[in-house]
Parts: structure tokens; C-alpha cells; sequence
């Protein structure tokens, strides 16, 4: 059996509590091992949070001053920006451990955090995505680049919410 991934978000000063929660929620939805930010502005804001399924009592969301510090040795440092030079998530190879950042909605990841990075790459959009956005992305090319085994049926199973009871029938 293979040993699991670890897989980190770092969010750089985020703003919105409805951004945060959505990530809280992709976090959950790809087993991400655990979420960190930066920054004053979500604190302030978090009463309005919208982690509508409660991942933040299974997957730790914790304010860091410095995202890159603390991390495991083995831990591959992923910035996701619009920046000369980054690499089109399509042709990405994801590391096995990662730190994926990510800048404010209002900003960019300071050159020195990009400095620091193993790889920085971008999705190759036309203008500039909604973080939660950003992160669901990154997140599920991540999971279509690897090869769990997985039996999908029962996964829906698991996974649907106690209304859908939908079958397709061929």
C-alpha cells in the first residue's frame, strides 16, 4: 500500500470568508491534509463563514504568519499565480507532498514567496479566476493526474447527500 499524500493550501492574506469556506469545502472534497493562511482580513471576517459541511472539524484550518515555515522536509512548495514564466497546470507534473499557494483575490503572492518555490504554474485562463475557483482547479487536476484505484460507484455512493438517490439507466 502506498503511504498517503500530503497536500497543504496556503492561502496568502485571503479576504473573503465565503472564498475560505469554499476552499474549506474543496479541502474536504480532494482530502487535503490541512489549510493555513495569512493575514488579518479573514480573521476579522470569519463569522461569515460558508464552510457549509463543516470540514474545519476533520481538515485543520490554521492562521500562520509565515506559509512556508513548518513545513515537513519532503514538502514541495506549489505557488499558483499568473506570473512570467509559471508553468500551464496542464502540463504540471504535482508533486506527491505539496504546499499549494495561492494569492489574495486582491493581489499576488509577494516575489518572495515565488522566489522560494519549487514550481509555480498557472491555469491557463483568460483573465484571472475566483481563489475558491483557483483552488478547485488545482485540486481536481491534481486528483485526474493521479491514478488511485478507486471503485467510482461506490464513491458517488458515499459521496452524494441523502436526497440523491438518482441511477443512470443505459
Amino acid at each position: 500500500m502506498t503511504p498517503p499524500q500530503t497536500v497543504i493550501i496556503g492561502l496568502q492574506n485571503p479576504k473573503s470568508p465565503e472564498n475560505v469556506g469554499s476552499v474549506m469545502r474543496a479541502a474536504g472534497c480532494y482530502q487535503a491534509s490541512a489549510v493555513r493562511y495569512t493575514g488579518e482580513r479573514f480573521s476579522r471576517a470569519v463569522k461569515y463563514q460558508t464552510d457549509t459541511k463543516n470540514v474545519h472539524t476533520t481538515i485543520p484550518l490554521s492562521q500562520v504568519t509565515d506559509l512556508l515555515g513548518d513545513l515537513p522536509g519532503n514538502m514541495q512548495v506549489v505557488c499558483v499565480e499568473l506570473a512570467e514564466g509559471a508553468k500551464a497546470l496542464p502540463q504540471f507534473e504535482h508533486p506527491r507532498h505539496a504546499l499549494y499557494v495561492f494569492g489574495p483575490e486582491d493581489g499576488s503572492l509577494p516575489q518572495s514567496v515565488i522566489d522560494a518555490a519549487d514550481h509555480v504554474v498557472f491555469v491557463p485562463t483568460v483573465g484571472c479566476m475566483n481563489l475558491a475557483a483557483s483552488v478547485n482547479v488545482v485540486l481536481y487536476d491534481r486528483l485526474c493526474k493521479s491514478s488511485p484505484s478507486v471503485n467510482h460507484q461506490d464513491l458517488i455512493k458515499r459521496s452524494r447527500d441523502n436526497n440523491n438517490r438518482l441511477v443512470v439507466n443505459t
